[in-house]
This record gives C-alpha cells, structure tokens and sequence, in this order.
C-alpha cells in the first residue's frame, strides 16, 4: 500500500539532487520511499497523510549506544556532579549487573530504550556489547542485540576486567571471544584510552577483527589528547568516536579521510569534560555525526534531539549541519546510504515535527517535537 504524506512545510532531504524543499510531499510504499518532490507533482496513493505544514526530515540514526546493560548508576552520577572526576573504571559496575542479569531481563531492557528512542524520532540504531567482558556474556550481548538493533559491534575490548591480566585479556578478545561473536556482529570498537587499552593494544584487536572480516569503530580522545585518532584513519577505521581532545594533526587526519568523527555531546556534558570542537572539525573538512553514546554511566539519553539543540547551541554547529549530522553523518558513520535520507529508495524512515522548520530544534531547546515518526514504512507514533 502507498502512502502520501502531503502538507510538509519543509523537508529536509540531505539528498545532493532534492535539497530542501518547501511545500513537499513523501510518497512511502512498503518499507522504502517510492517518491519525494513538490507537493503539487505528488503522484496519487492509496492513504493520504496531511502533516499541516509540519517539518518532516529524515529519522535520527543513532550509530553510537551501548544498551545491553543491566543495573543502575545513578550514585556515581550523583557523585560527579558533587566533583568526583570521570574515569573508565565505573564501567566495571555494569559488568557486574550485566553478568547477573537473565537473557529476558537484559532483552527487555534494551527494547525499552529503543522504544524510548523511536518515540523521539531515532529509526536507526547502533548498540554495541562490552559489559560482558568473558565470552560467555559477550555473545549473549551480541545475539540479544542482533535480535534488536539495526547494527551490533562487539566491544569486548571496552576495559580490562577486575583481576585481569590486560595482556592476557587482550589475548582473549583476539582469539576465542572475537571467534564467538564475529558471526553475531557487523563492527568491532575498542576504548584505546587511559585507563583501558595502549594503542599497541589497540591496534592488535582492530587488526584481528579486521582479518575476520569485521568493520572497525574506535572509541578515542575522550580523556586527553593520544593515539585513537590516528589509529582510527591508519586502519581504515569508519568512524572514531568521542573526539573530545584533538591536535591539529589529528583534525588534519581527519579531513583527509574517510573515517568519521563522531561527537557525543550529551557524554561531553554528563563527564564535565569540554565539548568536543565540532567547528574546528567541520572547518577544516572532516566528516562530522552526532550520536547519543545512550548509555548507564556517563551519557544515560536516548534523545538525539537534545544533542542537535546543544550542537547548536553550545558547539557553533549551524542547525543544518547538526540535523545532517545527526542522519546523513551516522549514516556515513556506520557506512549506509539506505538511510538518513529522504529520496526514492532509501529506508521509509521519517519523523515529523510539531513546528514548521528544523531550527525550532534549537530554537526551542527542551521541547519534545516529535509529532510523528515513521519507521521502515511503519508508523509508530502519531499526536502530542
């Protein structure tokens, strides 16, 4: 059956060819878009949706959380605000959760924040694993997430466990762990950072799951300026996340690849650390995405629209390029062009705003606007 959504104020397409347009209309038949152009060259269909001159744009893609995870982390949250500093070792309280947690309950828990999520209009999600830290619990978190996200990465190599030997644990994440999961996951990341793996470490887990076949991500520059950046475009990585601390030799890297950075500004702003110099990035050519980091220690949203608003409001991001980067930038970053984008083709995944234009992201921080959002052709939520 197709629909017809007719009446859109202004669609954003971040198509080369359509641009934006005013007085639009979307034509969605199965779980594609058939048609998008001017409202008046709109071909017939079997429904017709009027939006009243409502924004309509592509759906947020997430490519960037961490949601297979149990447990709460609401006391060291509390003590960071009190002026506790940030350090990778809280993650070790989730892994203790997440280990206790039963299939049912660590399933039930993400389905609730990717239902969170669509509801504010994100249609396409990432999740990684990496609370699990043995192979048992690492492929459960793998085969859970597949079972839900639109793309997994296995994030064994996320810290070394309590007790561990790292040079030992690293052995594990190269060989019997990475052989476990590989087949339930598309990426492999790693947290090369201080207090979590060297890049000499680093860069043996990125080579051995690139000689499986896997994508590579790299968590990198979150706590100070090191060697995640330039590991990431060495290796063909598709996107480096964080970003937070970078010299100009890694912005220059950046621009003259084709690996992402993708910046985390609601993490920027749950760890007090600066927010990541998306105008120095975007000035100097390289490929920008937002994303969430959702996750239950330093970055506990699912709302992506909270990290376009404080883009641009906080990081000299002009709305378009936060909205492009928030869609066309993730996908960029998880290597699709079926969505992120309004053209004939792509993924029918939309939302609309309850406002007649993009900037009332920013221009009205806080406001939930999602009035409605379509998924793969479903619509999932309609009304205020």
């Amino acid at each position: 059956m197709a629909v017809l959504i007719t009446g859109i104020g202004e669609l954003t397409t971040n198509d080369a060819e359509l641009g934006k347009l005013h007085d639009a209309a979307v034509v969605i038949e199965g779980e594609k878009i058939a048609w998008a152009g001017a409202a008046a060259d709109a071909p017939d269909a079997d429904e017709r949706v009027d939006v009243d001159g409502r924004a309509v744009l592509p759906g947020w893609v997430d490519s960037h959380t961490h949601l297979v995870f149990a447990g709460d982390r609401t006391a060291e949250f509390e003590a960071r605000m009190a002026g506790k500093a940030y350090s990778a070792g809280g993650i070790a309280v989730t892994v203790d959760a997440t280990r206790s947690a039963s299939d049912e309950q660590l399933a039930a828990n993400l389905r609730r924040h990717v239902d969170e999520a669509a509801k504010q209009g994100t249609t396409c999600l990432e999740t990684k694993t990496g609370y699990g830290l043995n192979v048992e619990d690492e492929m459960r978190s793998a085969r859970i997430a597949a079972d839900v996200a639109d793309e997994v990465t296995f994030l064994g190599a996320h810290l070394v466990p309590p007790g561990a030997d790292a040079e030992s644990y690293v052995d594990l994440v190269c060989g019997d762990m990475l052989d476990a999961v590989a087949p339930l996951v598309r990426w492999a990341d790693v947290f090369c950072e201080t207090g979590a793996f060297d890049e000499a470490q680093s860069g043996r887990v990125l080579k051995a799951a690139r000689e499986r076949g896997l994508g590579l991500r790299v968590h990198g520059n979150q706590l100070g300026e090191g060697p995640g950046v330039q590991l990431a475009v060495e290796l063909g990585a598709a996107s480096v996340d964080h970003c937070t601390y970078l010299s100009e030799a890694d912005v220059a890297a950046l621009a003259a690849s084709e690996t992402v950075a993708t910046l985390l500004p609601a993490c920027d702003l749950s760890t007090r650390q600066p927010l990541a110099p998306a105008r120095r990035l975007l000035d100097a050519g390289a490929t920008v995405a937002l994303a969430s980091n959702a996750n239950p220690g330093s970055s506990y949203t699912t709302s992506m629209a909270f990290c376009v608003t404080t883009a641009v409001l906080q990081m000299r991001m002009t709305i378009d390029e936060a909205v492009w980067s928030a869609t066309a930038g993730g996908a960029r970053a998880l290597r699709r062009d079926d969505v992120g984008v309004v053209r004939a083709g792509a993924r029918a995944d939309l939302q609309v705003l309850e406002a007649p234009s993009v900037t009332h992201l920013a221009y009205r921080p806080g406001v939930p606007l999602t009035a409605a959002v379509w998924r793969r052709g479903t619509r999932l939520t309609s009304g205020k």
